[in-house]
């Protein structure tokens, strides 16, 4: 696993005669952790989606270690970039182990075995999402957090360059959100997610996209961008931005209206 560079390029993308996203454009340095935020609609998901080829851009491009993704052949991208998408509905009937091990697809030839190479980091990725004792299990008779972790750990057995979740923290209960995120701040990989807890955001990605509307808003690193001007504005509420004295991120409280 080594980090690339990934380039946004002035990307639209639309449905119909709607504009999801209108001339976004964004960069993440290799080995960088990048977030999206913003409210539901914003275009956070459309914009993964155009990163991982699943969304065509309209018009610009995204651009993976300088070539353009979207031009790459389907193993080559498979090799270099992992998606964690949100609220996914695949119902593996496999054993957790097993749909771990469908990461080390892309860098086996077709119809090869696992190798005890393969079973190492299969383990490696159980391990970092605190999944080991779900190894045996029926992932298809797991609990949403549970299969969230699962997922990641088939992310992680990809190795990827780039790895793109939407919403990672999506049904994990608050130990294993730090945890995640943790495991993701410390790899050596490129990571973009989308995220809607600010406070967490702030403290384990280095610089962040807010996004509105289909636009970019802002962008910079957290304690720059996260304002209660911007946040009224983007989330149309008022709020209170302090300095954690424990952290030093920024620490975002909302406060309700009357």
């Amino acid at each position: 696993m080594t980090a690339t560079e990934l380039s946004v390029e002035a990307v639209t993308l639309t449905a119909g005669t709607r504009h999801l996203v209108r001339e976004v454009s964004l960069t993440a340095r290799a080995g960088e952790t990048i977030g999206l935020v913003g409210p539901n609609g914003s275009g956070k998901s459309s914009l993964l989606r155009a990163v991982y080829r699943v969304l065509r851009p309209d018009a610009g491009r995204v651009r993976v270690d300088g070539g353009d993704a979207w031009a790459l052949p389907v193993r080559q991208l498979a090799r270099t970039v992992a998606a964690v998408v949100q609220d996914s509905a695949a119902d593996f009937d496999l054993a957790v182990r097993e749909v771990v091990a469908m990461g080390r697809t892309p860098h086996k030839r077709f119809l090869a075995g696992d190798t005890p190479e393969d079973g190492d980091i299969v383990d490696s990725a159980l391990l970092a999402v605190d999944a080991v004792q779900l190894a045996d299990r029926p992932f298809d008779r797991l609990s949403g957090g549970e299969r969230q972790r699962v997922l990641i750990a088939r992310a992680l057995a990809q190795q990827p360059a780039l790895l793109v979740l939407d919403e990672p923290t999506n049904h994990l209960d608050i130990r294993h959100q730090l945890s995640v995120l943790g495991t993701l701040r410390r790899l050596p990989a490129t990571v973009l997610l989308a995220l809607h807890d600010l406070n967490l955001a702030a403290y384990y990605c280095d610089r962040l996209y807010v996004l509105h509307g289909g636009e970019i808003m802002a962008s910079g690193p957290p304690a720059e961008v996260l304002t209660p001007r911007l946040l009224a504005e983007v989330y149309g509420v008022a709020a209170e931005v302090a300095t954690h004295p424990r952290t030093g991120a920024p620490q975002v409280t909302f406060l309700p209206d009357g």
